[in-house]
């Protein structure tokens, strides 16, 4: 009788081998080719940034919350994506559970984006007094795209398998693209919004 232990082992040793024995030319031209339309991608990014240089010379503190909001929600896409990915490689995920993946996902995301929103307007406003609405604008945002990386890191995987992409290697660097230029759309936006800029 064939254990469920023994198709995970058979999985994971297969994509090892796979692995091992493809060239090193063949590895790197799969991920050259995603790195490329990532790096012209990311110039997206720079316009938004150029679009807003108005709002972040009028508060330069606003700046300087980029770089956490955007690691953070690149950080929380790819422990999604790289825990899908591993569940659709070991079977335990199918693309026909992608509606089990955004509800779980959901869930995960409003949970850890809540805990990191209270814990980064904590830091922002007490510890390093920052103004009250500067603090809730950062934080909110912050929670806002820890929620969307989650979803579009558990999601993306999956419409890579389902077109027939490795997930492996575009869903952690495409997660971060999009999840880079949403969040500061939606920083921007807040912060015309609360700030009144």
């Amino acid at each position: 009788m064939i254990k469920i232990e023994d198709l995970k082992k058979e999985s994971v040793e297969r994509l090892e081998k796979e692995y091992l024995n493809s060239s090193v030319f063949n590895l790197a031209k799969h991920r050259l080719l995603w790195l490329v339309v990532l790096m012209i991608s990311a110039t997206l990014t720079g316009s938004i940034i150029s679009k807003y240089e108005h709002i972040l010379q009028s508060m330069v503190i606003l700046a300087a919350s980029i770089p956490m909001l955007m690691d953070t929600g690149g950080n929380a896409g790819s422990q999604s994506s790289t825990l899908i990915i591993r569940g659709m490689a070991l079977g335990e995920i199918k693309i026909k559970d992608y509606g089990k993946v955004l509800w779980k996902e959901l869930r995960v995301s409003l949970i850890v984006g809540i805990g990191l929103g209270i814990l980064n307007f904590c830091r922002m406003f007490f510890l390093l007094k920052n103004p009250l609405d500067i603090s809730f604008l950062v934080s909110l945002t912050l929670g806002i795209t820890v929620v969307l990386a989650k979803l579009v890191g558990g999601i993306l995987p999956m419409i890579a398998k389902k077109l027939k992409l490795d997930p492996a290697i575009m869903a952690g660097p495409l997660v971060t693209t999009v999840v880079d230029g949403v969040a500061l759309i939606i920083y921007f936006y807040l912060a015309i919004l609360i700030l009144k800029l």
